[in-house]
């Protein structure tokens, strides 16, 4: 148990240091632990993934601020708590205010279709890649449609998903993740 303890703190001060394969260590190793949390509490899969990849989001920006003298799980999950709670209260909130968001959370919805498809189908590996890509959930397979197939920057992308940068970045990870389980089991 130790020398898992030591080689996570090894992961924790990479990831202080910017490194990228050690916040994608740190999402994998949680990833199940903060989802499962958020499920139990809000018994809803997207609102516990949205949470989820807010959670890692907050947490690898504020890295420099998590003290080791506490566990990381803990750490994360408190963030979580605390962005489940904001989320409870925002939605209190415009439940008892206007009606106005809801037409523009419909409206956006909608807007969520891929628009490369018909390029990709040229290309028989670019094909077959797009139908495994197809399997994901929406808000996955446009953020691998926007950095992979259209190139677009993290910056690129966080402006035209209205996100900030490392929710683009968790969200990406996660996709990469996915995307290579479902390859992976229809191989």
């Amino acid at each position: 148990m130790e020398k898992s303890e030591n080689t996570l703190q090894a992961i924790i001060k990479k990831a202080k240091m910017g490194n990228q394969i050690a916040f994608s260590m740190l999402l994998d190793r949680f990833w199940n632990d903060v989802y499962g949390f958020q499920l139990k509490r809000t018994q809803n899969e997207n609102d516990a993934e949205d949470i989820s990849i807010q959670t890692f989001s907050k947490a690898f920006d504020k890295i420099d601020t998590y003290d080791e003298s506490y566990g990381f799980k803990t750490w994360l999950i408190t963030i979580s708590k605390n962005i489940h709670i904001d989320l409870v209260r925002k939605r209190k909130r415009d439940i008892l205010g206007t009606d106005g968001g809801s037409n523009e959370a419909v409206k956006k919805v909608l807007d969520d279709a891929p628009t490369a498809e018909d390029r990709l189908i040229t290309e028989q590996n670019l094909a077959t890649l797009l139908q495994y890509v197809k399997k994901l959930k929406p808000h996955y397979q446009e953020v691998i449609n926007l950095r992979y197939f259209q190139e677009l920057s993290y910056a690129d992308i966080a402006e035209q998903l209205n996100e900030p940068i490392n929710n683009v970045k968790v969200k990406l990870l996660r996709a990469k993740k996915l995307l290579a389980e479902v390859i992976k089991n229809r191989s």
